[in-house]
């Protein structure tokens, strides 16, 4: 039996979506009501430029339907750093910050470094070895996204596999593709959303995204999240993903 296929965007707050994605008058309170039930995934930024509470993890969970799933984006205070084992502090304040609220609502943490960190493979390691595999019970996904050409190599997915953490696979961008299966979970960012293409891909683009995902369901549970590119079209891009599943 295939493995789930979760489909989404980064955030739910952008204006241009207003005219879109979101219906017509649709207040801004309930744009993650309308997005989350459109959408089975989304990439949380917040939690990447600042400390959120729980009330809102809370607030987030009740206001988002059964099934569906947020990634969260770990804070540029624990990866944007010289020496990523010296993050303590800002991991462990991270992951109390009310994370658990979610409940099974909590999908992968993606760690995201900058792309000027380069492969350490002692610093890495320990940087890995920060990350609990539960949290107050709940269990924890982790997932890295290096993008630096230096990560692209057999030493590097060999030390998320022998976690369990997953390689977020950037793709349509100039960013490595790391395209390893190192954990249960496989992870997406594709980038490459056109504003001459009125669903971000081409139609031939899309059907070749929605192949290629159903042959990774397979073996494993997927996320993709239509980033970056022209922001504008990614609800768009992944809808019709959604629908071709």
């Amino acid at each position: 039996m295939p493995h789930p296929i979760r489909i989404g965007v980064g955030g739910w707050t952008f204006e241009p979506w207003r005219s879109t994605f979101f219906p017509p008058g649709l207040r801004q309170a309930e744009e993650l009501h309308f997005a989350s039930r459109a959408l089975t995934t989304i990439e949380v930024n917040g939690t990447y430029y600042g400390t959120q509470k729980p009330e809102t993890f809370a607030k987030w969970a009740k206001e988002t339907p059964d099934g569906f799933v947020f990634t969260l984006k770990a804070p540029r205070f624990a990866t944007a750093r010289r020496v990523l084992a010296e993050g303590t502090e800002s991991i462990t304040r991270f992951l109390a910050s009310g994370l658990t609220e979610l409940g099974p609502k909590l999908g992968p943490i993606n760690w995201q470094l900058p792309p000027t960190k380069k492969f350490d493979p002692a610093d890495v390691a320990a940087f890995l070895d920060l990350l609990p595999d539960r949290l107050e019970g709940l269990p924890l996904r982790h997932a890295i996204e290096a993008r630096h050409d230096s990560f692209a190599c057999d030493e590097f997915t060999t030390l998320l596999r022998d976690r369990n953490i997953a390689a977020i696979q950037a793709e349509d961008t100039d960013y490595p593709l790391i395209d390893a299966a190192t954990a249960p979970f496989a992870y997406l960012r594709i980038m490459g959303t056109r504003e001459a293409e009125p669903l971000g891909y081409s139609e031939a683009d899309l059907d070749r995204w929605a192949t290629r995902l159903r042959d990774m369901a397979a073996a494993r549970e997927v996320f993709l999240f239509v980033i970056s590119g022209h922001k504008a079209a990614n609800p768009a891009a992944a809808l019709a993903l959604i629908q071709r599943l």
